[in-house]
């Protein structure tokens, strides 16, 4: 362990971030693991870098909490963001997150899914077939991040017209769970939801009147609850459904830019993956586990529990640091390098356990079909500059990525 990597872990502050860890987090993520894995922070919180440290905490629900009410009230106060993010499926415990969780994964059978194929199949070439005519293109904006809002959108049947400003209030709502905000970012957060409310309330008050095919209306679904009379109160349901648009909005984006982009860095990765399609499935695992699009996840110790020979009395906020564990050495053989064909690859991208992501099988479609039908069409596709990050840390993307579709 140098001096430099010493350093990195000793004084590591989630807190007060250097762009250097904004443009590349990996160093100091391997710091920690290898001289403070269970590290200390100076709000007292604990961070987590370790695969089984993680697997531990997403296993154990009686000790670690995903209910956020408490640890959430601080930094929202009594707002909108603070009902919306302790009213949403993934920062709730069970009954209630086990009720909604229901509801949305009968949804998102595999059934559902496979059928989405076909739509998701020509929306992704629609979206080629534009980039096809220009010298320069935008591979955020004008692919990865077009490709959930329609999906999504699919989901809950929202009309096209309407869909523009979902992924403004989407970013707005999310850009508020980093660690540390600025008050324009909570304002911002704040509007969104009060914005996203109104809309779904229409949204809501006609397909009340007017129901959707609850096999694959997802909306229509959420507002009829199950057959045994379960039901979400109109709360949970505006939020939960301002969730399903959030949940794979960002992260979906991300796993396709921070794919395409890591394929660019590891040619010889991207040249094997044209020449076998067929590995598109394990490459996908590859750029959720090398990259993972959501890095870091929180709980809350609610009975006492030592982790790494460190005892957690009730009441210790933990972070689990996603992007770290991915690249446990422990776990992964040469972590640090990407390969299309990596198996075994159980990765924490979409957790595990009972939060176990419910749109995982969605998000991989997405990624597969987008990612095999852009390379197919572009092989020689390549940077055209440096690409720009969002200043982020638990959302790990690009905003914008200058692309030639013929490098």
């Amino acid at each position: 362990m140098s001096g430099h990597a010493r350093e990195l872990a000793d004084s590591f502050d989630l807190e007060h971030l250097s762009a250097d860890f904004y443009a590349n987090p990996y160093p100091t993520y391997r710091a920690l693991r290898e001289t403070a894995p269970v590290k200390r922070l100076p709000n007292g919180c604990y961070f987590l870098t370790r695969y089984d440290d993680l697997v531990t905490a997403y296993k154990n629900t009686k000790a670690f909490s995903s209910d956020k009410k408490k640890e959430f009230l601080p930094k929202y106060g009594n707002s909108l963001l603070y009902e919306h993010h302790t009213t949403s499926l993934v920062f709730n415990d069970p009954p209630a997150h086990t009720r909604v969780r229901r509801l949305i994964m009968g949804a998102l059978s595999p059934r559902a899914i496979a059928s989405m194929e076909g739509d998701l199949t020509a929306l992704v070439d629609s979206l080629l077939d534009r980039i096809a005519g220009k010298e320069r293109f935008e591979l955020i904006g004008d692919f990865a991040s077009a490709i959930p809002v329609e999906v999504i959108g699919n989901l809950l049947d929202v009309p096209h017209e309407e869909r523009e400003p979902l992924r403004d209030w989407s970013l707005a709502i999310l850009g508020a769970l980093e660690p540390v905000i600025s008050a324009a970012a909570f304002d911002r957060g704040n509007t969104a939801v009060k914005d996203f409310l109104a809309y779904l309330e229409t949204l809501v008050a006609r397909r009340r009147a007017r129901p959707g095919n609850p096999e694959r209306d997802v909306l229509t679904r959420l507002i009829q609850g199950e057959d045994n009379g379960e039901r979400l109160t109109a709360k949970e349901l505006l939020h939960n459904c301002i969730f399903l648009l959030n949940a794979g909005h960002e992260t979906t984006t991300n796993l396709i830019g921070n794919g395409l982009v890591a394929l660019t860095e590891f040619p010889a990765q991207k040249q094997r993956l044209i020449a076998q399609p067929d590995l598109i499935k394990s490459a996908v695992e590859e750029m959720l586990r090398y990259e993972s699009s959501n890095q870091l996840g929180n709980r809350m110790v609610v009975e006492e529990i030592e982790l790494g020979g460190v005892k957690m009395p009730p009441g210790t906020l933990v972070t689990l640091c996603i992007g770290a564990a991915n690249r446990d050495p422990a776990q992964f053989p040469e972590p640090e390098s990407f390969d299309v064909a990596r198996t075994p690859n159980r990765h924490l991208a979409f957790g595990t356990g009972a939060h176990q992501c419910a749109g995982m099988a969605l998000a991989r479609l997405e990624g597969a079909i987008a990612i095999s039908r852009f390379l197919a069409r572009f092989p020689s596709y390549g940077l055209d500059g440096a690409p720009s990050r969002g200043g982020r840390v638990r959302f790990r993307g690009f905003l914008s990525v200058p692309c030639r579709p013929n490098a």
